[in-house]
């Protein structure tokens, strides 16, 4: 009888298990870095109050972003 497969599959499956531990520490660090920044949030709300906008500034936007890639 083979057992080297099985104990070979137990200790995959605690490595993945490990792996899965780490990475939800990594994602639990790099949240509580971003909230705890201690940079405002800055609201944008009423920044183009009065500008008006027209479909040849969208173009032009439009040219600069994607300049490189074919519309």
């Amino acid at each position: 009888m083979k057992h080297a497969p099985a104990k070979s599959t137990v200790d995959m499956l605690h490595k993945i298990e490990t792996i899965e531990k780490q990475v939800m520490g990594l994602k639990l660090s790099v949240l509580n870095k971003l909230a705890t920044s201690g940079r405002k949030v800055i609201s944008l709300k009423g920044i183009l109050k009065g500008v008006e906008i027209t479909e040849r500034d969208i173009a032009t936007a439009k040219k600069s972003l994607y300049s490189k890639v074919p519309l």
